[in-house]
């Protein structure tokens, strides 16, 4: 439990009741706006908090953060890149079940899967384009980043103490285009195409189109298999080529797909 005082210290407490970015004197403040960026929030709510926090304990110790304040409103409007692009989508199998089964628990899981997205996006160094409920949306200048990124999400999310001991599946797709970018987002035949080869992935498998593959060129990473699926129906959208993104430490065998 942490107590009010003690919260008061830190411009972050985590689900978990992890105390981060301590705000108790000057010098900690100093290196809290130092070390603001290096942190992964469960959500854009909590890192607002923060930073408002950390900012009120600047200006109670007399700190003017300038530079802090201008990466901040810099970081709040990340440039999407626009032309050739690379998505990746996730969501969980069986989300439903798990909210049913741990309750106000489902909302830590969501937090614990989130955080293990966005430190391998950083990783990889794609962009966060939209996160709601248990689904994840992100963008990479190519596929070679979004594979990195998808098998870095993998592994850590067999890895990780979940809950009850629950199992958590992440299902994913990979696909490439050349979308339009809006103030909104993405718009294009791209954005709607990743969301059904996601869709059909089973949980813990990450599923590739034939477009994005080929823009690997020759330089498909020797450890990684690519196991061709055939042709499968996206709704709306026609026949797609897919394979499967396998690696030897993760599974590599799903019921066929649907």
């Amino acid at each position: 439990m942490v107590l009010l005082g003690e919260r008061a210290a830190f411009a972050y407490v985590d689900p978990k009741g992890r105390r981060r970015l301590p705000i108790n004197d000057e010098s900690h403040v100093r290196n809290a706006l130092s070390r603001f960026n290096q942190v992964i929030f469960e959500t854009q709510a909590a890192r607002d908090r923060a930073r408002t926090r950390l900012l009120n304990a600047a200006k109670r110790y007399g700190i003017v953060p300038v530079g802090f304040v201008t990466g901040q409103l810099r970081s709040r409007a990340p440039e999407l890149p626009s032309g050739a692009v690379t998505f990746l989508m996730t969501d969980i199998e069986g989300s439903t079940a798990l909210l049913l089964q741990l309750e106000d628990r489902f909302g830590s899981l969501l937090a614990d899967t989130r955080r293990i997205y966005r430190a391998a996006l950083k990783r990889a160094g794609g962009w966060e384009v939209d996160c709601r409920a248990d689904e994840f949306f992100a963008v990479f200048r190519d596929a070679s980043a979004a594979i990195d990124a998808a098998i870095a999400i993998q592994r850590r999310v067999r890895d990780h103490a979940w809950p009850d001991g629950v199992t958590v599946g992440v299902r994913m797709g990979i696909h490439g285009g050349r979308p339009t970018l809006t103030d909104g987002g993405y718009v294009g035949v791209a954005v709607h195409s990743v969301a059904r080869i996601s869709g059909l992935a089973r949980g813990g498998q990450i599923l590739i189109s034939r477009q994005a593959l080929a823009s690997l060129g020759e330089d498909r990473p020797s450890e990684l298999t690519f196991l061709d699926l055939g042709e499968r129906h996206l709704r709306g959208l026609g026949d797609h080529a897919l394979f499967q993104v396998s690696a030897p430490d993760l599974p590599g065998e799903f019921p066929a797909l649907d």
